[in-house]
């Protein structure tokens, strides 16, 4: 049954249309729509609107989902149109009027934010973890090569020496940077929206919206319930450019990488292992996962402005669009999450070519400006007489 029912048929291409993919999407949202259910179940205990053996049952029944979602034989049909509808159906077979209690002063609109909010959480406490991983496998390159020497590179032209190490740095220094944004944004989202309903609160029940954010780990309750729901698109955009920053980076260093490693520069070898092949010249092992790599930030940049897209001209209050924002979202952090990942796997086997990394006479050519500088030569003087060496 659908928690909107009254009692008529909606058309069925209506109907298809509308649910779109959201019940598929929906099915990685389950065990923490039933965290944030079971909160909620224990609130309306404290209210005294269930009893304790009703509490009892939604509990086992809750957890039951749970674990039937982690062996993936928990699904959510199409007819179901999302997780929360699913989740309530099975919790009123198995637990009767205890599970049609269980939506009393919440709405759909609470409920999807509220399960949102914790795997985004979730989500973001991944990202910072994989960030760490993949620092930490470039300091362990930067400790074995950081001395071999590199050009350093401006407008693609070799310009002054830099070592392996400064390149390694220029990453590990960037992730920490982007582990601290990360940080910033979950503590921007770790509000409950839990109890704001639809966006305009509650009637009549008075209910403990501190409590049910204690119980599910959030350091506070949203107390303006307009806002709540405007905060899906606000904050789901701030976590889709939290991850169009990671990507950007990750971009960066494949394209570096995929450069090194050309046989034209030849100062990093890829295992033969990271490379695929040609189907059709027998000689070629390409660098197709680098490549993959620095596809993905566009992709993700393309979600990001997605989400913001669909947020735009929007009154206040919930508007069906913001449904086509959920993919986007779950798209954003599947591709930071593997490319993070896969990323550190490549970093950790990457070995540089100290004989091919030549340092040329002509990046040496600041370093005479300023041993001039040094001996009283004025700059532009000394500038001068040594760009004349290289007319």
């Amino acid at each position: 049954m659908k928690l909107w029912d009254k009692g008529y048929e909606l058309d069925r291409e209506i109907e298809s249309y509308t649910v779109g993919d959201d019940y598929l999407l929906d099915r990685r949202l389950v065990p923490h729509d039933c965290a944030a259910s079971l909160a909620h179940a224990r609130m309306l205990r404290r209210m005294g609107l269930l009893t304790a053996r009703e509490l009892a049952a939604l509990s086992r029944s809750l957890k039951g989902i749970s674990r039937d979602a982690a062996e993936g034989s928990f699904t959510v049909r199409k007819e179901d149109e999302d997780c929360h509808t699913a989740i309530e159906n099975r919790l009123v077979a198995e637990c009767g009027e205890a599970g049609k209690k269980i939506h009393t002063a919440r709405s759909r609109n609470d409920q999807v934010l509220t399960a949102l909010r914790l795997y985004e959480k979730d989500s973001l406490n991944e990202v910072r973890k994989e960030l760490d991983r993949l620092a930490g496998a470039l300091s362990s390159v930067r400790k074995k090569q950081g001395r071999v020497p590199l050009p350093g590179y401006t407008h693609m032209r070799r310009a002054m020496p830099t070592t392996v190490g400064e390149w390694l740095g220029c990453f590990i220094d960037s992730a920490s940077d982007n582990s601290m944004f990360a940080g910033f944004v979950t503590k921007l989202i770790d509000q409950s929206p839990l109890g704001t309903a639809a966006g305009y609160g509650v009637p009549v029940l008075k209910i403990d919206r501190s409590f049910t954010a204690r119980a599910m780990g959030f350091a506070k309750p949203m107390r303006n319930p307009i806002y709540a729901q405007m905060s899906r698109s606000k904050f789901e955009a701030t976590i889709a450019h939290l991850c169009s920053q990671v990507m950007f980076d990750l971009n960066k260093m494949a394209s570096d990488l995929i450069m090194y490693s050309m046989p034209e520069f030849g100062f990093v070898v890829l295992p033969d292992a990271f490379c695929t092949g040609s189907s059709i010249m027998p000689q070629k092992k390409n660098p197709d996962v680098l490549e993959l790599v620095r596809g993905r930030y566009h992709a993700v940049l393309g979600e990001e402005f997605k989400i913001k897209s669909l947020a735009g001209n929007l009154i206040s209050g919930y508007n069906r669009d913001i449904q086509l924002s959920k993919g986007p979202l779950f798209s954003c952090l599947d591709s930071v999450l593997d490319s993070l990942g896969i990323m550190s796997v490549v970093a950790a086997g990457l070995r540089f070519e100290k004989k091919n990394c030549v340092l040329a006479p002509e990046l040496f050519a600041t370093e005479e400006v300023y041993e001039l500088v040094k001996r009283g030569v004025p700059f532009r003087d000394a500038y001068r007489k040594v760009a004349a060496r290289f007319a």
